[in-house]
């Protein structure tokens, strides 16, 4: 492989969304003298996990669900984690829908049959998003995979009748004349006690340990020049988040960035290993014993 040897430079996937270019900037702009070279590429979550399933990058952006169904191939760094509390997809309908939401648990029982018989948008069948609405409902009958940012004009139109939002749809979908149904996040912190572990930077196990420590160090040191120099990173962000309002790109970041994306720590690393025993213990994916992170 020529990214052992140095003759190109690492394949690099990550996604649009304020988080992942707020903390790959120093890396991409090259103001980490020590960090491997890369060309990047940007797309949306579900393209992704597509490029990781077909190994089409040596650093990526990926789905955990979609992590679950690489990781002989691919390994995760401990850094750059999209996890946390309160972070989840929401599940939203139309304000004039008749799906009622979820207040108690009675309710939430009631809501989870509901969605499981009726048009629900989803933004990838491999995304964390996806995984958690099937988990609460039991199976979706008739789920719509679109392009996340679709989900909520999708909705407003009345083309499905209700979406999972990720990103950026949890401070908009009121603008949209949406309503919350369920915060699955809110579902996942209740039923397990842990963050909700969305995605994680993955690093082909192809490369040297020697390049995948120096993958880690540089993700490392790209997310700590980001944290202490926010302002230095925002055009960046904003450049590829055109739609989006400066302040809404900044509460993005202030939610996604947190304490386990320099590092997930024991906390986070049992989220993560509780979401992929669920989703083994289901069959949801071929069961894997290699490690879970590049250095074991």
């Amino acid at each position: 492989m020529e990214t052992q040897n140095g003759k190109r430079p690492l394949r690099l996937a990550y996604s649009s969304c304020p988080n992942d270019t707020f903390i790959f900037h120093a890396w991409v702009k090259g103001l980490l003298p020590e960090a491997p070279p890369v060309d990047e590429r940007l797309e949306d979550i579900d393209r992704l996990n597509s490029l990781a399933l077909a190994g089409e990058a040596e650093v990526v952006k990926l789905s955990l669900f979609a992590f679950a169904h690489v990781r002989d191939r691919y390994a995760l760094l401990r850094s750059g984690a999209a996890m946390g509390w309160g972070c989840g997809p929401l599940v939203v309908a139309s304000k004039s829908s008749l799906l009622r939401p979820a207040t108690s648990p009675g309710q939430a029982a009631a809501l989870a049959d509901e969605l499981a018989r009726v048009r629900v948008a989803i933004p990838g069948e491999l995304t964390t998003a996806a995984l958690l609405v099937g988990l609460f409902t039991g199976g979706l009958r008739r789920p719509v995979v679109m392009r996340f940012d679709r989900i909520m004009p999708a909705v407003a139109a009345g083309e499905v009748d209700a979406g999972v939002v990720i990103h950026e749809g949890r401070f908009t979908f009121a603008s949209h004349g949406l309503r919350r149904l369920v915060d699955l996040g809110e579902w996942w912190e209740t039923t397990s006690g842990l963050p909700l572990p969305l995605g994680g930077i993955a690093v082909s196990r192809a490369l040297p340990l020697s390049s995948q420590e120096k993958v880690q160090r540089a993700m490392r040191d790209s997310i700590e020049h980001a944290t202490t120099r926010p302002e230095a990173a925002m055009p960046y962000v904003l450049e590829h988040a055109k739609e989006l309002d400066p302040a809404v790109c900044r509460a993005h970041i202030d939610l996604y960035v947190n304490d386990f994306t320099l590092d997930c720590g024991p906390q986070g690393e049992a989220a993560i290993r509780s979401l992929l025993d669920t989703v083994y213990s289901l069959g949801l994916a071929p069961r894997s014993e290699a490690s879970l992170f590049w250095d074991g």
